[in-house]
């Protein structure tokens, strides 16, 4: 088998990466810098705490006690926020949840962040329920791409690890999103041991006849019953035996940039790459290093890391009368105080209170 087209265009991919990367740097009114001289330009935005599902790995089958109404920012502060932050050089605004379609107006968030000065991109991270009836209006209003949570692609393990019977409709909303031209599609997997580990390979095999780009996540300890344990989560490594254990030939894409995924290129027969698979090592493989994300939840706190234990009460600056300077200030100084790491493997580390459905992924 010739190794050569997967290793060149490899190499192709991490030059213009490294490129890419440079320009970014270079780019005036880049603001948001930590102590450590990593730059912020990617902003979580979560629009609600609310989901439509149970995931074992997030939220305890019962379901958590919801945000209060008052407490959520509205459609305006939200939009004022996000556009301190994209004054301060955010150049991509992710909307998260909870289920970020459950939120009404979710479409004219979508259209007003895009229509601020710079035209931030806009992408969305979603269990892909509502995907079929929203898809195109969001397509419509500006977003350009969506990730779509996907662990298995057999009825009952997603109902057993979801606690919903709703399979179907996840399928449906990766068509709907293809349908729309929110390209690339990429779908968020999390395995876990004994339920859903064996599944990669299949998994991989649908993503390419699909034409979807497929992440690997490890587990993180980020579930609301604190139930995380470091020796029960599939590893990057494992993820990669069992990819070519199942017949799979890997290439490392290379040239990471700030992207917590690290790309592979899949081989056919004759060595002609057939697509990529992603793997997210956030606990193995961290990325802490390039990070380059900020956070801001739904009840309006600005954090600087998933793991963080501090925040920054925007939502309590913006209703006592703040200007945008002040907005901007905390922003700033929220980032500066960022920690060179998640801190996982450190002794002292414990989760932070918020689970992520209240923090947004």
């Amino acid at each position: 088998m010739s190794k050569d087209p997967p290793a060149a265009r490899a190499a192709e991919h991490a030059a213009t990466a490294d490129v890419i990367e440079s320009e970014e740097a270079g780019r005036e009114g880049i603001t948001l810098t930590d102590r450590f001289g990593r730059v912020h330009t990617d902003l979580r935005v979560s629009l609600t705490d609310r989901c439509s599902l149970r995931c074992d790995y997030c939220m305890p089958a019962e379901g958590l006690p919801w945000l209060p109404r008052e407490e959520l920012l509205t459609t305006a502060e939200l939009i004022r926020l996000v556009g301190v932050a994209v004054d301060l050089g955010v150049r991509e605004v992710r909307l998260t949840g909870g289920e970020p379609l459950l939120r009404p107006d979710v479409v004219e968030v979508v259209s007003a962040i895009r229509a601020l000065p710079g035209a931030p991109e806009v992408s969305l991270t979603t269990n892909g329920l509502r995907l079929p009836g929203l898809a195109a209006a969001l397509a419509d209003a500006g977003l350009d791409r969506v990730n779509i949570s996907l662990d298995t692609l057999d009825r009952e393990t997603f109902r057993r690890l979801t606690r919903r019977d709703r399979l179907v409709d996840t399928l449906a909303g990766v068509a709907a999103a293809k349908a729309a031209g929110l390209a690339p599609v990429k779908i968020n997997t999390v395995l876990m041991r004994g339920v859903n580990d064996h599944e990669a390979p299949a998994l991989l095999a649908w993503a390419l006849r699909e034409q979807v780009s497929l992440r690997f996540i490890e587990q993180m300890p980020l579930d609301a019953q604190h139930g995380w344990r470091r020796s029960n989560i599939i590893t990057a490594e494992e993820i990669l035996g069992a990819l070519r254990a199942g017949g799979f030939e890997l290439y490392p894409l290379g040239g990471r940039g700030t992207s917590p995924s690290e790309d592979w290129v899949v081989a056919g027969l004759e060595g002609e790459p057939l697509g990529t698979v992603g793997i997210v090592g956030s606990v193995t493989r961290p990325f802490c290093d390039s990070c380059d994300r900020v956070r801001l939840t739904a009840d309006g706190q600005f954090r600087n890391c998933l793991f963080a234990h501090d925040e920054s009460d925007l939502r309590g600056l913006l209703r006592g009368g703040a200007d945008d300077g002040a907005l901007a200030a905390a922003m700033k100084a929220t980032v500066a105080a960022k920690r060179r790491g998640h801190g996982i493997d450190e002794p002292g580390f414990t989760q932070p209170d918020r689970p992520m459905s209240a923090i947004g992924g």
